[in-house]
């Protein structure tokens, strides 16, 4: 069995696979200070509440956007899972071509949702990916990895607001149920849900502009369920496509 861990500035998201089937998921708070036994110890609580046996993992695959996490987690994964993990990064075998000035600098959550979106919907294709930051990811018919863009997160720009702004306090971020707010916390939720939702079809627009033809646009992440429904370009939302291309890339590097 495998185990998928993707660590991102906000949260850290774990996956287990029994071949190439996912038999648990979950998304824990990123924390600096946390140990790798502290790490250990709640991953195998959580495999515990969700029924897996954890003595069959004997692989780990690990993405990790917060270096300073990246040997903790290694530390975990051998001490408690008896493995090394394989750490993406863009010299691994992801089926894409790399088209982009210092790929060693691309983040490693978009190397791996660019290699899982591409071997599922093949290309053109832009991949939008709602985190700490909404990353746009472009991917060719070839498999020719361009690069993107990258914008502030949903959940940051309402924080900032909250902080910055006297009267505004923080809102739960909904669905408004219309775009003209009659109080403050619908204008707020209005502004961040239709204001995002306008940035993103807006760059996607730009891209295919630029590229001369039409792409398809899958998203992901934590907001991407709350942004799709009120845009107008995203054509697929793949909230687990993380930990599918955690997934392919290690079965790729396992391939002869």
């Amino acid at each position: 069995m495998l185990l998928a861990i993707d660590v991102g500035n906000t949260s850290i998201i774990g996956g287990v696979f029994d071949r190439d089937r996912l038999v648990a998921d979950w998304r824990v708070a990123t924390d600096y200070a946390r140990t790798a036994d502290e790490y250990g110890i709640i991953f195998l609580d959580i495999l515990t509440a969700r029924g897996v046996e954890p003595s069959p993992i004997r692989s780990v695959v690990l993405s990790s956007v917060v270096p300073p996490l990246t040997p903790v987690f290694e530390q975990m994964s051998q001490a408690y899972f008896q493995a090394m993990p394989l750490i993406v990064s863009s010299d691994l075998n992801t089926g894409l071509t790399f088209c982009f000035e210092q790929h060693q600098e691309i983040g490693s959550d978009r190397i791996v949702n660019a290699a899982a979106a591409y071997s599922r919907f093949g290309g053109p294709l832009i991949i939008v990916d709602f985190g700490t930051a909404i990353t746009f990811c472009v991917v060719t018919e070839g498999g020719e990895y361009l690069g993107g863009a990258i914008a502030p997160g949903v959940q940051i720009s309402a924080d900032a607001l909250a902080r910055r702004a006297a009267k505004l306090s923080s809102v739960e971020l909904t669905i408004p149920k219309n775009v003209i707010g009659d109080n403050t916390a619908s204008s707020v939720k209005s502004g961040l849900i239709y204001g995002f939702a306008g940035m993103v079809d807006g760059v996607v627009r730009r891209i295919k502009l630029n590229l001369g033809k039409d792409c398809f646009v899958v998203a992901t992440g934590g907001q991407a369920a709350l942004i799709a429904p009120v845009s107008e370009t995203i054509n697929e939302v793949r909230d687990l496509l993380t930990l599918e291309g955690l997934e392919l890339l290690y079965r790729k590097s396992q391939s002869p």
